[in-house]
């Protein structure tokens, strides 16, 4: 039994002193990765699983997933040093940007399967209401998602005025609110709550599918709604694909490990890309910060 307990003892310090070595070794002992909202914590969690068990493989130290209520939460933890990498919307990163320019670099995008780096904001409605566009959706209600949200609130709160809807409410639409993400979004329109509401979708493949990435085939992929008793009222211009993000003051060997993780986990696993993505992409490829100026510029100016 003495010998019994002797080995296990040794057993346990020599995986604390490896545990140790990695740490030493990328000057890091735990690494934080954190999930924007959009669908509910455990969905996002569950989706992420696989990345997470493979970075900690990859660096040889606990990684850890954050799912925040909303997106200001992984904003503020990469801006606080909380969270470490992130998969970030345009306007959360321009968001981040305006308050600290030196927090975060952009290194990765997903890719559609046309190869194209956009997505679109896409207005949406139940078949039944008898609405089909937004010239429908005067006085009624319209939903947001989340403050922070490019396709969620930003694009169309620039894109719809200009076109002629107000989202000030009381112009055009009866009241406009904010349901707390994509996800909500989705089903509030689907159960009669709101009238109409915007969310994301990459706008290629098949409506009944939900497109084939995006907020609106995660609800299909989880059974919360059957695209065919909705319809699309309204399509935003190209929306810049939002980046995956690491936090600048991370060793460069860890971002290195990180960038060629995400880089490689389509071919390594498409699967866990499918569910890290959104739905069917081709990977995640390299970006250019530059990709996200106008982005920055926009949200800068709704900071004045």
């Amino acid at each position: 039994m003495k010998h019994l307990l002797a080995l296990a003892l040794a057993t346990t310090a020599l995986g604390s002193m490896a545990a140790m070595a990695h740490a030493d070794a990328h000057g890091i002992s735990e690494f934080r990765i954190g999930l924007l909202g959009g669908e509910n914590a455990t969905d996002r969690l569950n989706s992420n699983e696989c990345l997470r068990a493979y970075a900690q493989e990859a660096l040889g130290v606990p990684v850890r997933l954050f799912a925040p209520a909303d997106y200001n939460g992984v904003m503020q933890g990469l801006l606080g040093g909380t969270i470490d990498m992130a998969w970030l919307g345009a306007s959360s990163y321009a968001g981040v940007y305006v308050q600290d320019p030196t927090a975060v670099t952009p290194v990765l995008v997903k890719a559609n399967l046309d190869g194209s780096y956009t997505y679109h904001s896409i207005g949406i409605a139940r078949k039944d209401s008898g609405i089909t566009s937004m010239a429908d959706m005067v006085g009624k209600v319209l939903g947001f998602g989340d403050p922070n949200s490019t396709s969620g609130f930003l694009i169309p709160s620039v894109e719809l005025p200009a076109d002629g809807y107000s989202v000030t409410a009381g112009d055009y639409f009866k009241d406009v609110v904010f349901t707390g993400g994509h996800e909500q979004t989705i089903v509030a329109v689907n159960n009669g709550d709101i009238d109409g509401g915007v969310t994301w979708a990459d706008g290629l493949g098949n409506w009944e599918d939900g497109y084939n990435s995006g907020a609106l085939r995660k609800a299909v992929d989880a059974g919360l709604v059957d695209m065919n008793d909705l319809v699309q009222i309204w399509i935003s211009k190209p929306i810049p694909e939002g980046p995956v993000v690491v936090r600048n003051a991370l060793p460069e060997e860890v971002k290195t490990i990180m960038i060629d993780l995400v880089k490689g986990l389509h071919d390594k696993d498409p699967d866990c890309a499918y569910g890290v993505a959104a739905g069917d992409t081709a990977g995640f490829v390299p970006i250019d910060p530059s990709f996200y100026e106008t982005i920055i510029a926009v949200r800068r100016a709704q900071s004045n």
